[in-house]
């Protein structure tokens, strides 16, 4: 049987272990990483799934700034090698997505593959700017509620005001 809860500091490191098993080396020094650095995630919404124990998905949130306007960066996710294909991260994307609406965000960005992520309701933000390297044509927005990014352009920064202290 799937579980799913919140991820906790107990998870850290093998939640870290499976990114690094589905990542390319060197995943860590990716634009989005910057903007992760001495933030804290959004705890709520970082979850894991377990088969019998085993972590087999994780997804994590931060939060950052776009313009004058607050995101949620949606980023890693990560499904283990022998569990792809069964739809588990939709599962991971799909119930982080309601937690983050009951939690009142509004948006979330992402980095990714617009046809993949597309079926979720993310499409292609123009005018938000993501750190360089990053392809513009792959930065995606949800709004969770209609009209969330209309006028919401710039660049995309840290949220220093969930800075770790």
């Amino acid at each position: 049987m799937i579980t799913l809860a919140r991820e906790t500091g107990q998870d850290r490191w093998e939640v870290e272990a499976l990114f690094d098993l589905c990542f390319a080396p060197g995943r860590e020094a990716l634009s989005s990483y910057r903007l992760r650095d001495g933030v804290a995630p959004v705890a709520e919404l970082c979850l894991v799934a377990r088969e019998d124990g085993v972590l087999i998905g994780a997804i994590r949130y931060w939060p950052v700034r776009v313009g004058a306007g607050r995101a949620l960066l949606l980023g890693p996710i990560a499904v283990h090698p022998t569990h792809q294909g069964e739809g588990l991260g939709g599962w991971l994307i799909d119930e982080s997505l309601k937690r983050a609406r009951k939690l009142g965000w509004k948006r979330v960005l992402l980095v990714g593959d617009a046809p993949y992520y597309g079926r979720f309701g993310f499409a292609r933000l123009r005018g938000v700017e993501m750190p360089p390297p990053t392809n513009p044509a792959r930065v995606l927005g949800l709004a969770l509620e209609p009209g969330a990014w209309e006028g919401i352009a710039g660049a995309v920064r840290r949220d220093q005001d969930m800075a770790r202290r």
